[in-house]
């Protein structure tokens, strides 16, 4: 029998839905970051750590503290967090900020009780290493580093947070911790959401530790272990670079060693140690090494097991990648999967793009929509109604497109996508449909090698950033026209650089996602994404095919598949967990069967290994 839930007012059902994306934690909207979180650092300082502090006392599961009166008099309501979490989640944490601080006021106005923490020789210590604002053991504080949306993590409070700022530090820090037995996890920005970064001892919080020092004589840049993608991408770019980088809010340092970075460019750039030069660590037992040093452990390497973690990466040497002036991109629509995955082998085999990436429909109409009512619109008109259930981009200079339209398959360069980008609110009407009608033949997609094609469906659409978002929130909807006025919102090269409409996956819910390395072989993809629809559905889950993206020249791919999750809803987290261990199972079947297939899993804390040692796991089988 499913547990009756207890009815939530709306701040705080915004309270407990926050994803934990990190996104509010940097400036991707251009519109500011909250000047609290950037002067105190801590997660709760900024609005993703308010969220949970607010639903934390509106649930009385923990008391008001010294830190709860300073984190709620530090939000001025200066209204920033409502663009950034609209944008990702349709959400509007202003009205959360506002009830926190009217929860304080009126907690001290009645005369109640502020709990200062207790006295702690442990913490006496810590502050000695990295200053006294820079470890707590508040539990305004910890309580947001206690839990993600992952359903199989269960809430963990940590008894220290601690935030150094030099590898000196950190060392001195693993090494105190040790001497105390304090078991400690560590922490970029939380953003994996999959219940890594959490411990009942102390967690190291590794953001204050930005610095960036571009090398570009050596195609290199040091990042510091608190540096986000998103700003190392506009550091490069700003130089006429690219580097190759995962989710925005991702730190860099902490998704090398989680995962090894792939992204659409990992087409041409790879994944894992091929995107690292050199890296600074600091070891299980407090010493410090270079990745570099002939007597250091063997990160390269790759175990097939759930790894220990192998010490902190406290910066890495990141390579640096040129950009010319002619790149662009085009999106290649196919109707059947076996073909979209032909197209991406073959683009990867010749050599031609930088970036590679075969969508599914819920990343396209996600990605493109700014409200989810239209996303759901969008995606029933390319799938239904213009029969497009995938498309294959690809980012390249003019050669390279040059190359794609050579091959034969129409396309949707620049110029259209940002038509049909900022005319979404038409494309389901009749007047477009009867153009497409009018222009097709028995080829699918033929309308799209029309000189005057482009011509025709901005006459249709009617495109503009005031249409785009006329469904936004009104009070939200002149910031979000301007936004859309920006050439860079509506550029495909330069949302794929910096994964910015990533986060948008989330949008209506957690995201659980399913990643895996294999061939590129139609059959055997198939397959697997049809066991992974399978198990979804007979649990009731939203779940669709994310992407792949082809590695090696085409020999191996990444593949992700998305399960969707209510992460405050009990019956649903129990069915997502028996989904998860049956999905589990699957991929291990199909990893015994055919040798080839490695889960993500098992990368996880060896992303400084060599790709080919996961992409082939045979050979080491076949010595």
């Amino acid at each position: 029998m499913r547990r009756k839930e207890t009815p939530m007012n709306d701040v705080l059902r915004t309270a407990k839905n926050c994803r934990h994306y990190a996104m509010c934690k940097i400036d991707f909207l251009g519109s500011g970051v909250c000047r609290s979180g950037l002067e105190k650092q801590y997660v709760s300082f900024y609005p993703q750590g308010r969220m949970d502090l607010y639903a934390a006392l509106a649930e009385k599961r923990i008391p008001v503290t010294p830190a709860c009166v300073e984190i709620a008099d530090s939000c001025d309501l200066c209204g920033r967090c409502d663009y950034q979490c609209y944008f990702v989640t349709e959400m509007r944490p202003t009205a959360v900020m506002r009830a926190l601080k009217e929860h304080i006021r009126l907690h001290l106005a009645g005369g109640g009780e502020v709990l200062a923490p207790e006295k702690d020789v442990i913490l006496d210590e810590l502050r000695q290493i990295v200053g006294n604002d820079w470890a707590t053991n508040d539990r305004a504080i910890a309580l947001t580093y206690a839990h993600d949306p992952c359903p199989v993590a269960e809430p963990r409070m940590p008894g220290y947070v601690v935030m150094p700022g030099s590898t000196a530090e950190v060392a001195a820090v693993v090494r105190l911790l040790n001497r105390h037995s304090v078991p400690y996890a560590v922490r970029g920005n939380g953003s994996s959401v999959m219940g890594f970064v959490m411990s009942a001892g102390a967690v190291i919080d590794m953001g204050r530790m930005k610095a960036i020092a571009f090398d570009e004589k050596n195609w290199l840049v040091w990042v510091g272990a608190g540096v986000a993608a998103f700003d190392l991408q506009r550091e490069a770019l700003a130089r006429g670079l690219r580097v190759n980088v995962a989710e925005p809010a991702a730190l860099v340092c902490a998704n090398i060693m989680c995962s090894g970075i792939f992204s659409t460019f990992s087409a041409s750039y790879g994944t894992a140690a091929d995107n690292c030069i050199d890296a600074e660590f600091v070891a299980p037992a407090g010493e410090v090494f270079r990745l570099g040093d002939p007597a250091a452990p063997n990160l390269f390497g790759f175990r097939r097991e759930d790894a220990p973690l192998p010490g902190i990466c406290t910066s890495a040497a990141i390579r640096l990648h040129p950009v010319t002036d002619d790149e662009s991109s085009v999106f290649v629509p196919f109707a059947a999967l076996d073909r979209a995955l032909a197209f991406a082998r073959e683009l990867a085999m010749r050599r031609i793009g930088l970036a590679v990436a075969v969508l599914g429909g819920e990343y396209i109409s996600t990605f493109l929509s700014p409200t989810r009512a239209l996303a759901a619109g969008v995606k029933d008109a390319f799938r239904d109604k213009l029969k497009i259930a995938y498309l294959v981009l690809v980012i390249g200079d003019a050669h390279a497109l040059a190359a794609v339209k050579k091959m034969g398959h129409p396309g949707f360069d620049s110029r259209l996508m940002r038509i049909l980008n900022l005319g979404l609110p038409s494309l389901v009407s009749a007047r477009w449909l009867e153009l497409i009608g009018e222009l097709s033949d028995d080829e699918p997609f033929s309308y799209l090698g029309l000189d005057h094609f482009p011509d025709l469906a901005e006459a249709a659409l009617a495109p503009s950033p005031a249409q785009l978002v006329r469904d936004v929130d009104p009070e939200l909807r002149p910031f979000f026209a301007a936004l859309y006025s920006r050439p860079e919102m509506t550029d495909p090269l330069w949302l794929n650089m910096f994964r910015i409409v990533s986060a948008r996956m989330g949008r209506e819910k957690h995201v659980v996602a399913w990643i895996i390395y294999l061939p590129i072989d139609e059959r055997l993809v198939a397959e697997i994404d049809g066991e992974f629809r399978r198990i979804a559905e007979r649990h009731g889950l939203k779940n669709d095919f994310g992407f792949i993206t082809p590695l090696d020249n085409g020999k191996r791919c990444v593949f992700e598949y998305d399960y969707y999750l209510d992460q405050n809803d009990e019956d649903e987290k129990s069915r997502m967990r028996q989904a998860m261990g049956e999905a589990g199972m699957m991929i291990e079947k199909f990893t015994a069967a055919t040798g080839t297939v490695t889960w993500i899993r098992h990368v996880f804390r060896q992303g400084f290994s060599r790709k080919e040692s996961f992409l082939y796991p045979g050979a080491a089988a076949g010595r």
